[in-house]
């Protein structure tokens, strides 16, 4: 299992202050260890088994969807907006639902509500990444929660993706709502739990 890149500098960083906190005091230095693991943990990136059937659109967070609701948006229009809900014990590595392309991003600062409320939807600091498709427009909304303080995005604005491509993540318990378009058909409901690369969550 890989680690993430955004765990790189935090996890080493964790290794070598255990490795420091040893050798003046043992039982620090197995404190400071375990944080270092649970880190390395926290920040895996596992291999995942993408759905190639061209229909499917696919979940691009791990968790446990915890609202569907049909929305108008800007972006994409009458849409279908899913939320997933994080733990800290999901993996928060987010990727693209669909093959497509990068039309903006826009980050917002904001609150830090337990992420599972339907209100840091619209409240919470929140990255927003526009995703043109073949089928339409999708919304993807990576929003921070009570404990996590930072959002990742590895992707720029004019950037081809693929589904199933790692496009960033949010630290610790957080939130991903994505919005199809119309033309999608969602395939789950209210207290499905998803895994993000691998689990259907629509189909044209």
């Amino acid at each position: 299992m890989a680690l993430a890149r955004e765990g790189v500098v935090p996890v080493v960083t964790a290794v070598f202050m255990a490795y420091g906190a040893w050798l003046f005091s043992s039982v620090l230095g197995v404190i400071l260890g375990a944080c270092a693991i649970f880190l390395a943990w926290f920040y895996r990136e596992p291999r995942v088994n993408i759905p190639k059937d061209p229909l499917l659109f696919i979940s691009p967070a791990s968790g446990k969807v915890v609202e569907i609701m049909n929305v108008d948006d800007p972006f994409v229009g009458r849409s279908t907006k899913i939320g997933i809900f994080m733990s800290v014990a999901n993996v928060h590595v987010n990727r693209i639902p669909y093959d497509g392309k990068i039309s903006f991003l826009k980050y917002k600062r904001g609150k830090h509500l337990v992420a599972f409320a339907p209100k840091s939807s619209e409240v919470n600091e929140r990255l927003y990444a526009g995703l043109e498709t073949r089928h339409g427009n999708v919304l993807l909304v990576q929003i921070a929660g009570l404990v996590a303080r930072r959002i990742a995005c590895r992707v720029k604005v004019g950037q081809f993706v693929s589904k199933g491509e790692a496009y960033g993540m949010i630290k610790f318990g957080s939130r991903l709502d994505v919005y199809l378009p119309p033309i999608v058909k969602p395939l789950v409901r209210v207290g499905d739990k998803v895994k993000a690369g691998s689990s259907v969550i629509g189909r044209v």
